[in-house]
């Protein structure tokens, strides 16, 4: 099924079911190099492969930056 969630103000259509995890995957975005928030609550990484997206879903991904 194919349905839309809101990653950082803007609409991505998804295929479900998904993991926080696979959709990391689709943007290209490494699991390990980002913090999410869905729906409000910030997400701990070992819980990326269990939590399913759900339509209409709000998350906001921040990539973590290293530097001096």
């Amino acid at each position: 099924m194919m349905a839309a969630v809101i990653a950082n103000g803007k609409e991505t259509d998804v295929n479900f079911p998904c993991t926080v995890n696979e959709f990391l995957q689709q943007l290209d975005l490494p699991p390990r190099s980002v913090v999410v928030e869905l729906n409000g609550e910030a997400l701990t990484p070992s819980s990326f492969t269990e939590q399913q997206l759900q339509a209409g879903d709000r998350l906001e991904i921040v990539r973590i930056v290293a530097g001096g």
